[in-house]
């Protein structure tokens, strides 16, 4: 049985041989599979975009913005946009504060985080009812393309598809926040005697808004 010099097993302490600790080894695989997946569906959506004479233009179709009427494009987007990106800064506060022991500003960070989320995903509950009213759904695309032509269904059914499935994931990050939260309340890790779980959930938090990024681009902006 293979052993280090000093006779104790590798993977003793909860360590991997990549002298990386067991749990955030196992969160970097799980990405690495996730990111395989969202890469199969823009690729997918790439090949259809690109291979299609014409398309639907994307300032024509995300101009809305609450209460300020239409006429506006992606300027609703790119506050969603934002609002992620700052949530993506208070987790690094976070984890850094986790890195401290600073059970104060983990909570604080963390509710921050929380919120962002939360507006996020109210921005993407107002986006998608709004196109549903004005037509858009899975099999029903009302976007004219950019030549005129009638806009193929594709565009919606992966528009959905896609941000949907990236919602999901922003809905997950939100709940795995909150159980840090809770856990971080309750002094779980102050026990522990480091706030390691913290920096696991930062690293799903992290991949989640880097991903909206290709989101972004392929549907808002290409």
């Amino acid at each position: 049985m293979s052993t280090t010099a000093t006779g104790t097993k590798w993977w003793s302490g909860g360590r991997s041989p990549f002298n990386v600790e067991y749990g955030k080894l196992m969160m970097w695989y799980f990405l690495m599979s996730d990111a395989f997946t969202f890469g199969a569906f823009l690729i997918s959506y790439g090949t259809i975009r690109f291979s299609a004479n014409s398309w639907p233009d994307p300032n024509v179709v995300f101009q809305s913005f609450p209460f300020l009427g239409s006429g506006l494009p992606l300027l609703f987007v790119s506050l969603m946009t934002f609002i992620l990106i700052i949530s993506s800064v208070t987790m690094v506060m976070a984890v850094h504060a986790g890195h401290r022991g600073d059970k104060k500003a983990v909570v604080w960070n963390l509710v921050w985080t929380i919120l962002g989320g939360l507006a996020f995903l109210g921005c993407q509950a107002w986006e998608w009812t709004h196109l549903y009213h004005e037509g858009a759904w899975w099999g029903s695309n009302p976007f004219a393309n950019a030549d005129g032509s009638t806009g193929h269904q594709d565009f919606t059914n992966f528009f959905f598809t896609i941000t949907g499935f990236h919602g999901f994931h922003v809905f997950s990050g939100v709940v795995i926040n909150v159980i840090m939260l809770i856990m971080t309340l309750n002094n779980v890790f102050e026990k522990k005697g480091h706030y390691l779980m913290i920096e696991k959930a930062g690293l799903y938090w992290h991949f989640v808004d880097l991903v909206w990024v290709f989101v972004f681009t392929m549907f808002y902006l290409v």
